[in-house]
């Protein structure tokens, strides 16, 4: 074949996870073998950002090519803020995990609360229509997974904070949305619950979305909530069950550690970018194989 006749160059689309750390994430493996297996042409790195450099560093990865960033901590209302177009559930949600870059700007996304209820219907087997959900905490972490818990239609979600004023808020936000869907959030009324004591009946779902596994400590949660049949979920994870994770155990509950919902809110992502939903299931199956052979 001549020169003249030889096939063009097909470079792969560049995309990245912005933070600071960011050196211990997993997602360029997790993206890495998202292209593989759908077969697009990714390339996917790590960019460290300056705590005060946030927007200069994704404006020159913009500049130089870029298709899209996955944000995490500090930066996720920083990414809020830049977006010029927001998804409903990055709007709800105050906080933005997925940016994507358009001919016509900036758009942000926020794919943590799907990835949460895609592992715990999918992965984990446990339908949320009908159920009952306990809440842990009020803060970044839990705004962002209520819309996408809401929209699978629970019977109630009860949200526990340590100070009320969070919680309120946090019912408030979504009251309507609650309202729309069907589902009896605290209550519903102004009695609403803020902690303990929590209604002494056994839940279906309760989620800690605390940082307190970061610390090992333990959110506050009446021993009730527990029961045989109870979904136990962090949203944290390590190479170890978290100290919620075993409390649950103790008390009779099925645990289970926020590993999942990572790798299915960054599916989500990749089909906010790429318009192809990669499998979770493999990946997350890698992973957890990755993480045994490291407690080992």
């Amino acid at each position: 074949m001549s020169v003249s006749e030889s096939k063009p160059v097909v470079h792969a689309d560049r995309y990245a996870v912005v933070g600071n750390p960011v050196a211990h994430s997993k997602s360029p493996y997790i993206h890495a073998q998202f292209a593989l297996q759908t077969g697009e042409r990714v390339e996917y790195d790590r960019l460290l950002a300056p705590l005060d450099g946030f927007v200069e560093n994704v404006q020159a990865f913009h500049a130089a090519g870029g298709r899209g960033l996955n944000v995490t901590v500090p930066f996720k209302l920083e990414a809020h803020a830049l977006a010029q177009k927001l998804s409903p559930r990055a709007a709800a949600a105050g906080a933005v995990n997925t940016l994507r870059f358009d001919a016509d700007g900036i758009f942000g996304d926020n794919t943590d609360g799907f990835g949460l209820v895609r592992d715990v219907e999918v992965n984990l087997g446990v339908s949320l229509e009908g159920a009952r959900v306990l809440l842990l905490g009020a803060g970044g972490a839990a705004r962002g997974v209520v819309l996408p818990m809401l929209e699978r239609r629970p019977r109630e979600i009860t949200i526990v904070n340590r100070t009320a004023p969070k919680a309120h808020a946090l019912i408030e936000q979504f009251a309507g949305a609650a309202g729309e869907f069907g589902c009896l959030l605290n209550g519903g009324g102004p009695e609403a619950v803020y902690r303990d004591p929590v209604d002494p009946k056994p839940y279906d779902v309760i989620v800690n979305a605390t940082a307190g596994s970061l610390d090992a400590a333990l959110p506050e949660c009446d021993e009730r909530a527990f029961g045989t049949l109870t979904l136990a979920y962090d949203m944290m994870y390590g190479t170890q069950p978290t100290v919620f994770m075993r409390r649950a155990q103790a008390l009779g509950a099925r645990a289970a550690d926020g590993l999942g919902m990572l790798v299915e809110q960054a599916a989500e992502s990749f089909f906010v970018w790429r318009g192809v939903r990669p499998e979770g299931a493999p990946v997350l199956a890698a992973l957890r194989a990755q993480l045994a052979a490291q407690a080992a």
